[in-house]
């Protein structure tokens, strides 16, 4: 029992230290991605090429003083930052990094991705409204909006995706996708995906909870030290997990370009890895190259634009397959 319990600790720590480790260098990548594009150096003071930057920012962090407002509610307060991290990690537990390389391989994978994805939006409304702010729950009140909005398009894209490959199981979708990757014939939706993830992530250009000009910073915005540090990773490792399911969606995860030599030589942990890097990269991109949208104008993509766009698409693909009798069995 205990030994059990054990390789269950070791299983876990094997999944998150690597992630903290890799949120923690994606900030640094996404700041010095930044600047080559503005034409600046970036972060380059602390370590070697600013290496030990985000160690410093940690530290700084992990250091400050919790300071609580007076009027807020001190236990969601608290519990907030906490709800956003923990879910962000939990998806993690069904992500196949390569073939049998995965925690709990269960059925419903893609379903259980969904639905803690869909819970993140909690942990935001607490903040909001345990703040007792203005700016912060407005901020909130957007966030909660915009993440079901997108959530419609998203799984519409994800039931698509099924219907090809005729399972919910995140390997069984990987090897579907043996003969062609999805992003493919479904490009349009693998572009509404990748947009969608954006919107959902609350990031650029759809970062409007917590748009600087409009609501100070958003629902975070009475948050120091730590409740900061946690709402900062969880977002991180939620960008991180969005390219995941992209690239297991859509590129076929752990497999390599082509199914012959030199690239059949590659691991599988590390194609998948490679592929992950490219879209969070893409993150830290249209960070610095797209311009906010504004609130009606990101309610009309989701609604009027992608909604009635991924539908369609679902409908033609489902009536393709059942005219060629091509359904998976």
């Amino acid at each position: 029992m205990l030994l059990y319990i054990l390789q269950i600790v070791a299983k876990v720590l094997a999944i998150v230290v690597p992630l903290l480790l890799a949120v923690a260098y994606f900030t640094l990548a996404e700041r010095k991605i930044m600047g080559a594009i503005q034409r600046r150096r970036g972060p380059n003071v602390v370590g070697t090429f600013g290496l030990l930057q985000p160690l410093a920012d940690g530290a700084k962090l992990l250091l400050k003083e919790t300071i609580i407002p007076s009027n807020a509610n001190t236990i969601l307060f608290i519990l907030a930052p906490i709800i956003t991290f923990l879910l962000s990690l939990l998806g993690w537990g069904v992500i196949p990094f390569g073939e049998g390389i995965v925690f709990a391989d269960i059925n419903v994978g893609i379903l259980y991705l969904f639905a803690v994805s869909s819970l993140g939006v909690y942990g935001v409304i607490i903040s909001g409204w345990a703040s007792n702010s203005k700016y912060a729950f407005l901020g909130a009140l957007r966030s909660a909006a915009q993440m079901v909005s997108y959530e419609v398009s998203l799984g519409v894209i994800i039931i698509t995706v099924l219907i090809c490959a005729g399972s919910l199981n995140l390997s069984d979708i990987v090897l579907a996708q043996q003969d062609v990757w999805y992003a493919v014939p479904l490009f349009p939706m693998f572009i509404m995906f990748y947009i969608s993830a954006l919107a959902e992530t609350n990031r650029h250009p759809f970062d409007l909870p917590e748009a600087e000009a409009e609501l100070v910073s958003g629902y975070n915005v009475e948050y120091s030290a730590m409740g900061f540090a946690l709402f900062f990773l969880g977002e991180y490792a939620n960008m991180l997990i969005m390219s995941g399911m992209t690239v297991i969606l859509f590129l076929g995860g752990w497999l390599p370009l082509f199914s012959f030599a030199p690239f059949t030589w590659v691991p599988g942990p590390i194609w998948f890895g490679l592929k992950l890097i490219i879209f969070a990269a893409g993150f830290a991109w249209a960070r610095a190259a797209f311009p906010r949208y504004r609130y009606d104008q990101l309610m009309r993509l989701g609604w009027k634009i992608f909604l009635p766009l991924s539908l369609g698409w679902l409908f033609l693909t489902a009536g393709i397959l059942l005219s060629f009798n091509w359904l998976p069995c």
